[in-house]
């Protein structure tokens, strides 16, 4: 009896290890920003993704926050991987020296790679920057990750 109770254990455990299209991953981002990276699945082909990091690109040294919205499509790459390209839009903040702040909007492009029987994602992305405040301005953000989910 023991013995059949610690298989379905497993059994039940070894499920939350396989990959998934859902629930919620965090890791590490590096590039533009370098920090904290996590994502959590709304559905199947969408999601939201967070940074928070440092950035160290530029004259000023500076926090970095960002959310996008993204939606992902596992058909334009043909491979016996999961490799989605993702795409979206969202927002970006950043500090500057401890009391200045600007604010942009950001799309994003990227690339995913779905390991088979991993419960993680690794990602390469692109995003072009329009900031607004507190002047309009260009930028492009980077950035090279791994995420774990639960």
């Amino acid at each position: 009896m023991k013995k059949l109770i610690v298989i379905i254990l497993f059994l039940i455990s070894a499920t939350n290890l396989l990959p998934q299209s859902k629930g919620f991953g965090i890791g590490l981002i590096i590039g533009e920003p370098t920090g904290i990276s996590a994502k959590y699945w709304t559905s199947s082909q969408n999601s939201l993704n967070f940074a928070l990091g440092y950035s160290f690109a530029g004259k000023h040294n500076r926090v970095h926050l960002h959310v996008d919205y993204v939606w992902h499509n596992e058909n334009l790459i043909r491979s016996a991987e999961r490799l989605p390209v993702y795409y979206g839009f969202g927002g970006k903040l950043q500090t500057y020296d401890h009391t200045d702040a600007s604010l942009g909007a950001r799309g994003v492009l990227g690339l995913l790679w779905i390991p088979r029987n991993a419960p993680l994602d690794l990602f390469l992305e692109v995003a072009p920057v329009l900031r607004l405040i507190p002047e309009t301005d260009l930028d492009i953000d980077a950035g090279l990750g791994a995420r774990f989910f639960f």
